[in-house]
């Protein structure tokens, strides 16, 4: 079987995972969303993805995931001379989540692996990145919730050389302004080592609906301040430019 099939078939098995094995202590969600963009670029050249992911979590507090999207971003720096074959993203993760005594404010450190299966022509910088973290959240009220997280890379990130101990870090605002609807606001800034031309910071604005049955659907718009020359593809999109996305999404 071919590396691309093989990927295929890697999330797919994800998502089949997700929809089919929840149980107690685990959970799963399978979604398709217009866009997938992360940390507001596209991963897929504009287009829609299917992702799923399944995570068990311990009473204790500890927990270890998996999680997968379908992408273009690789593929599509690819040149005659240089062909790239890479569709998938495979991400894995485990962490400890906490609460600080019995405030609404609580914690989550971990690690997170992103590997993206495919053909590479020799000497392309892997892409494949190992990432630790560490996020702080705080509920005002049982309607709002405020969050920071920071991840450190501990590889070189992304493909971008010499790039190792560049980090990420996102705030959000989350506020359930009536029983199923939720306002979602994010900032975020990337700072990328020994390639800061490539730097910017990130917003979003969004709502999302959620049902009874484990449906959701979220709206969003995002936009970046990314330099449009550095994040312009091959196909000529501006991959960081503002955009509306919409993601229908079902949890287990």
């Amino acid at each position: 079987m071919s590396s691309r099939k093989t990927a295929i078939a890697s999330l797919l098995s994800l998502s089949l995972l997700a929809a089919g094995s929840a149980s107690a202590g685990t959970t799963g969600s399978v979604a398709l969303t217009s866009d997938y963009l992360f940390r507001g670029v596209s991963q897929t050249n504009e287009e829609p993805a299917i992702q799923g992911g399944i995570e068990y979590a311990a009473d204790s507090g500890f927990y270890v995931g998996a999680w997968g999207s379908s992408i273009s971003w690789l593929s599509d720096l690819s040149s005659d001379a240089a062909p790239i074959s890479s569709d998938v993203e495979l991400d894995g993760y485990l962490g400890y989540r906490g609460k600080f005594g019995d405030s609404k404010v609580s914690y989550d450190v971990g690690a997170l692996y992103y590997w993206y299966p495919g053909d590479y022509p020799s000497g392309f910088n892997s892409a494949d990145t190992g990432e630790i973290y560490f996020g702080i959240s705080a509920g005002l009220g049982d309607t709002v919730t405020l969050g920071a997280k920071y991840s450190y890379a501990l590889t070189d990130l992304f493909g971008y050389v010499d790039s190792d101990g560049s980090g990420y870090l996102d705030l959000s605002l989350n506020w359930t302004f009536t029983p199923g609807w939720t306002l979602n606001v994010h900032g975020g800034n990337q700072w990328i080592e020994n390639n800061e031309a490539f730097e910017y910071t990130d917003w979003k604005l969004g709502v999302t609906k959620a049902f009874d049955n484990g449906f959701s659907i979220a709206g969003a718009y995002t936009d970046t301040d990314a330099e449009d020359a550095l994040y312009t593809n091959a196909f000529g999109n501006e991959i960081a430019d503002g955009t509306f996305s919409l993601t229908l999404a079902k949890a287990f």
